[in-house]
């Protein structure tokens, strides 16, 4: 009886370790992995986000991200790619100052980039680190803070995010960030459904801010569970569509 004491004993010891050793980057790798988030990077997906249409096409480093909506009857295409911004209007290019474009850019970015995450996370300008693991609703997630060089990082290098990703499934359930345009500020995203689409995991959430400034990023979801948050809208991707390039 106490030899399989022992015995049992070793073998919990030896999956806790082998847990508790996997580092930021295995685990961002798996999260990667289990949501189909590699299969982004030769992809052609479309969705609709509030009142208007997004496009991206991305094969082997090289995209095109755009989004489409009307205005006054006018139908308006702003996209990104490698190279520059374009702007049509009613399928004719028109001409953006620079300040303009950089602001066009990085609204379109945002909007894609948050869209298919995990997909981005292993880009050479983000940094990882393991916080402490969090419980939240009974459910146990590994805590990954990202954060960006300069070189390479975008307009908004100094943002940071942190992820919550469950030790079973090895899947984003929540989100938080903190940010400094338009007066800065700090969100906390909570799943609210998810579906795959040929193979690639996209995710609904729930968006909530603190009712208090000094509530800090990596205590947020302590936050959230006593209440202290509000809920300020709903990020909800329609008609996704995707097509795997091979």
């Amino acid at each position: 009886m106490r030899y399989f004491s022992i015995l049992l004993f070793a073998i919990l010891f030896s999956c806790k370790s082998k847990e508790s050793s996997l580092s930021a980057q295995q685990i961002i790798d798996k999260t990667i992995r289990y949501s189909g988030a590699d299969k982004v990077a030769n992809s052609i997906i479309t969705f609709k986000f509030r009142d208007k249409e997004y496009g991206a096409y991305r094969k082997n480093g090289e995209y095109n991200l755009s989004r489409y909506y009307k205005k006054n009857e006018v139908l308006i295409e702003e996209s990104i790619n490698n190279i520059r911004f374009e702007k049509l209007v009613n399928m004719h290019p028109v001409k953006v100052n620079d300040s303009v474009a950089n602001i066009y850019s990085n609204s379109i970015n945002s909007v894609h980039y948050f869209s298919v995450l995990p997909y981005g996370l292993n880009d050479k300008a983000v940094h990882k680190k393991l916080l402490p693991s969090s419980t939240l609703k009974g459910k146990e997630y590994y805590k990954i803070e990202i954060t960006f060089s300069e070189d390479g990082g975008g307009e908004d290098f100094d943002d940071v995010f942190i992820y919550w990703i469950g030790k079973e499934d090895f899947l984003v359930d929540y989100l938080a960030y903190s940010y400094h345009t338009n007066g800065g500020g700090k969100r906390f995203r909570v799943l609210k459904e998810q579906c795959i689409k040929n193979g690639i995991r996209f995710v609904d959430y729930h968006n909530y801010k603190p009712l208090k400034k000094d509530i800090s990023l990596v205590d947020i979801d302590k936050s959230f569970e006593k209440n202290e948050l509000k809920k300020v809208s709903e990020i909800v991707l329609k008609d996704i569509s995707v097509k795997i390039i091979n």
